[in-house]
């Protein structure tokens, strides 16, 4: 049987070099990037287990689910680990970093994630960046739920590691992902007796067989159809303008809060201030007595196709995630969603108010 996507030649190094230059204009920056072939907790994994180890002192921002897992990959790296942890309906400010650093002048690596998609926060990284620029630790970051969304500039902000995936803004493959890498990271990876070699984990291994030799070959054969559609993702951002992307996000959180909010029945916005909500996603506060699992559950049992999740862990019981992000950050799909809540509320006995809902989604719409 013959298909258009099994019989496509080879991917040559030119190809693939390409590709990694158009995500390194997307993150406006000069630093080495990586493709790696996986989805993004590779690159995540890897980058700490390169850069981390016995005699690291790391800085650990906790502000969601993937901060925790960062503090866990160190701790078993052999780092010394601090954690700085904030309710997870905010975000960290860069006063408390300057004060973990004061009260820990050692620590030499920081690592937080940019946009907790999980818990709906984003944290202020240009401003965090200044902190840690200011007392030489390496930054490493997690951009993979941010790219697309907000701006994510590692070279402006100092960021040594920052790792990127396509699935969630970018509205491109889960199955490969990238990190941009400073000089800084490479020397401290090369100086790291216990950073993965001949490793899938390995970002030296990169380094050395494929960055350093001109990228003219490929250390293994790609993931061919994944880095296509990654391509293609970028395309499409470039022809309609990274700003024009982020902007469709922004409006949907904006209009994602604002309905929810008028749509009344004790729903509201799970992180506070909105100056600290993501936009890639909105997350949203149940009322006392409601399940926020059985709420999506009806939701979706009405509309299948709506982007709606429960919390994670405990968070099943008290918090709604709308994924408005890549194709779905859109009007329709905010309306939709909200319509769909509404149902499941009122269902539970709530008294709600859709076209109140509506009538603020299209009024925050900008």
């Amino acid at each position: 049987m013959s298909h258009s996507l099994l019989d496509l030649p080879p991917m040559g190094a030119a190809h693939f070099a390409s590709i990694e230059d158009r995500v390194a204009r997307l993150l406006s920056t000069r630093q080495d990037v990586v493709i790696t072939q996986g989805e993004a907790l590779l690159p995540l994994e890897g980058a700490i287990r390169s850069a981390a180890g016995p005699g690291t002192t790391a800085l650990n921002v906790i502000t969601g689910p993937y901060g925790q897992t960062f503090g866990d990959w160190l701790r078993d790296c052999g780092a010394t680990v601090i954690d700085v942890t904030v309710p997870f309906h905010t975000a960290v400010t860069a006063e408390q970093v300057r004060d973990a650093f004061a009260e820990h002048p050692e620590i030499g690596f920081v690592s937080l994630v940019h946009a907790e998609a999980a818990t709906g926060n984003t944290n202020p990284v240009a401003e965090i960046g200044e902190v840690v620029r200011a007392h030489g630790a390496l930054f490493y970051l997690d951009a993979v739920a941010s790219i697309g969304a907000e701006p994510v500039l590692p070279d402006a902000w100092g960021v040594d590691l920052c790792v990127i995936g396509a699935q969630k803004a970018m509205g491109g493959p889960a199955g490969v992902s990238a990190v941009s890498v400073s000089e800084r990271a490479w020397a401290r990876m090369a100086a790291n007796p216990r950073a993965p070699r001949r490793s899938y984990l390995s970002l030296l291994d990169w380094k050395e067989r494929w960055i350093d030799g001109g990228r003219k070959a490929l250390p293994h054969a790609p993931a061919q159809l994944e880095m296509l559609a990654l391509e293609a993702c970028v395309e499409r951002i470039e022809a309609v303008g990274l700003d024009t992307v982020m902007s469709r996000h922004a409006s949907a959180a904006a209009a994602a809060r604002a309905g929810a909010l008028a749509l009344g029945g004790g729903l509201e916005p799970y992180v506070r201030d909105a100056a600290q909500a993501a936009p890639v996603a909105t997350t949203l506060r149940t009322p006392p007595g409601t399940v926020a699992a059985d709420l999506v559950a009806r939701a979706l049992a009405d509309d299948p196709g709506l982007p709606l999740a429960a919390g994670g862990g405990a968070l099943a019981g008290e918090m709604i995630r709308v994924n408005h992000y890549g194709p779905g950050a859109t009007a329709d799909v905010v309306r939709a969603c909200l319509t769909g809540l509404g149902g499941a509320l009122a269902d539970a006995g709530s008294t709600v108010d859709v076209a109140a809902a509506l009538e603020a989604v299209d009024g925050a719409w900008h």
